[in-house]
């Protein structure tokens, strides 16, 4: 606990310093150590820091094996019929088996980010190439295709995509297959030994769960740390499992996962009360999902009463923590990356506050000092310039074409992949590559609304209303100029984002009035194919504040299956899937929908 409280004051060189002379012989000293060390390594993006935090991982998992139950042949066939009873296992196995899937969690994690780090950054030419569509009854995501109709499944790598035979009919023969399949390919088989990973991680925890819950489950000594950990993994898994749209959740329940939202947040709740050291953690889910995930994925319903709840006992705790990361942003010390986390946060602020300078010298910071999305942060940089006055000075001499014009060249490959938000701050520059571009009307708020922020505007109406002013005057200066082929398009996000304005200023038959002109415009768009489906969400939101559910089901339906491959379609997928499980609790209490629905 010692090196947990360094750390929860910001003492970080110190808290390693304090767990590196056990790491060979304790379980729990090297998981922390390695732990800590990947936070770093995903923070910096540093090669050296994922080599580093990879192999203190692999070492961390090899010493928990060790510590694990040996299981004759005898053992594996009776665990076939029988499930494995308390009284199996030491202490020290049961601690090993749960340290033992944190190990694969995380080394899957790094395995993912080294995925990442190989795949290299490559400069688009010309305009940027849209998404081709697959076949009818073909379901993406990431890497994987599965044809629902054929009952085929399929991974989508860089170059090529391969079609498993359908003679494979479980996880085990899809493990193998693909292992031989993959062998020339060396980012696909880091991303198959990466799933393999979190899918046996999941299994374990599965396992120590039902061992807990079992009736033969009697406690020893140290086993408020043991049950912290199979809280933590299986209200992490079921809570993350629940929020994914259907169309990802089919296919994972295919090679044996599933989630359950109730059951995650509880496992995490009684994780987060006990008194164990994975009892921060815990908070730490419950903080990220109760602020970011409800807010960005989720309904929208940020719970601050709860996270407030939550947070007490710990600055009670750490009544310090807060001047000793102070003092070292002062100095510029240890993990620098908190402080681009905050420069991410201000630069929002000032993007809600309208004050443009300001957001474009946190997105200037970010673009120099961080590397987890050059693409992002020079357009947004060139998204805030474009939102200067005529008379405003643009700082270093920086000129918003090229910036758009360089997006491209920065974006970042995952598994061959583009980022989501990467690859729509690309699509929305390829207009700046014509010698004579078209701008963009209002590119800072388009991106504001990919990020939610007109929730958080929404209530303020000062905020709001200023917002409302820009939009408007971006409106009228469509309307005066001259048609071209982005012409509907442009019009069609105002309308949408001010639809939102009007919205949260209570100007309902406005609001609706402007997300229905954008489905009626649906053939013209050529470009922002996005819109259509979100107009529908942010319309079945507005429909199911007055409580119309039943009409709120059919739009958010129809966005779902009737629109695929646009920009950010895996948030909004999200947002829908949110909005439907919302609207229909809704209809089976007899409920309106309360307060203000913002997903």
């Amino acid at each position: 606990m010692i090196a947990l409280d360094l750390f929860l004051t910001n003492q970080f060189s110190e808290a390693l310093s304090y767990l590196k002379p056990r790491t060979k012989e304790s379980m729990y000293h090297s998981l922390t150590y390695a732990t800590i060390l990947e936070m770093q390594a995903m923070m910096t993006f540093d090669p050296q820091d994922i080599l580093l935090a990879g192999n203190m991982m692999k070492e961390a998992q090899t010493l928990c094996q060790r510590h694990r139950k040996k299981s004759s042949v005898t053992d594996s066939f009776s665990n076939l019929v029988h499930r494995p009873t308390m009284d199996q296992f030491t202490e020290e196995e049961i601690h090993a088996e749960v340290c033992y899937a944190e190990c694969l969690l995380q080394r899957a994690a790094l395995t993912f980010l080294q995925i990442i780090k190989a795949s290299p950054h490559r400069p688009a030419k010309g305009r940027i190439r849209e998404e081709k569509p697959l076949s009818q009854g073909h379901l993406i995501s990431g890497w994987q295709s599965w044809d629902l109709n054929a009952g085929q499944f399929g991974i989508c790598a860089p170059h090529h995509t391969v079609v498993i035979p359908g003679t494979i009919t479980s996880w085990f023969h899809l493990q193998a297959w693909l292992i031989i399949y993959s062998h020339h390919d060396e980012n696909m088989v880091s991303f198959i030994k990466g799933g393999i990973k979190v899918r046996n991680s999941y299994q374990t925890y599965k396992e120590l769960d039902n061992l807990v819950q079992s009736s033969q489950y009697c406690k020893g000594e140290n086993h408020r740390h043991f049950e912290g950990g199979v809280k933590l993994g299986v209200g992490a898994f079921n809570l993350t499992l629940s929020m994914l749209p259907t169309r990802i959740l089919r296919l994972l329940e295919f090679v044996g996962f599933s989630g359950n939202k109730d059951y995650g947040l509880l496992q995490l709740e009684e994780g987060a009360s006990g008194h164990s050291f994975r009892a921060v953690l815990c908070v730490l889910l419950l903080l990220c999902y109760h602020t970011f995930l409800t807010f960005v994925l989720g309904t929208g319903h940020v719970n601050v009463e709860e996270a407030e709840k939550l947070l007490q006992p710990y600055l009670k705790r750490y009544p310090k923590a807060i001047r000793r990361f102070e003092e070292c942003c002062e100095a510029q010390q240890h993990w620098k990356q908190f402080h681009h986390m905050c420069y991410w946060e201000l630069m929002w602020c000032f993007t809600y506050k309208g004050q443009w300078k300001m957001a474009y010298f946190y997105a200037d910071l970010l673009s120099k000092e961080n590397s987890w999305s050059k693409a992002t942060y020079i357009y947004m940089k060139a998204a805030y310039l474009s939102m200067f006055g005529k008379e405003d000075y643009k700082p270093f001499g920086d000129d918003e074409v090229e910036l758009f014009r360089a997006v491209p060249a920065l974006k970042l490959k995952i598994a061959g992949k583009s980022l989501p938000t990467e690859k729509f701050a690309i699509r929305k520059s390829r207009r700046y590559l014509s010698p004579k571009p078209v701008s963009l009307p209002i590119p800072a708020l388009e991106m504001m609304y990919i990020w939610n922020g007109y929730a958080v505007i929404g209530k303020q109406p000062e905020l709001t209303d200023r917002i409302l002013g820009i939009i408007t005057k971006a409106e009228e200066m469509l309307e005066k100029g001259p048609e071209n082929e982005y012409s509907v398009d442009d019009e069609c996000l105002v309308k949408l984002l001010k639809g939102l304005c009007l919205k949260y200023l209570g100007r309902v038959q406005e609001a609706e009035e402007n997300f229905r002109s954008i489905s009626s415009n649906e053939k013209k768009i050529k470009y922002d194919h996005y819109l259509i489906p979100n107009a529908l969400l942010e319309l079945a939101l507005l429909f199911m504040e007055q409580g119309r559910n039943e009409e709120a089901v059919k739009l958010l339906e129809t966005a779902k299956q009737n629109y695929k491959n646009y920009s950010m379609e895996s948030r909004t997928h999200f947002r829908i899937q949110a909005a439907v499980l919302q609207a229909k609790s809704s209809l089976e209490n007899g409920t309106r929908s309360t307060g203000s629905v913002s997903l």
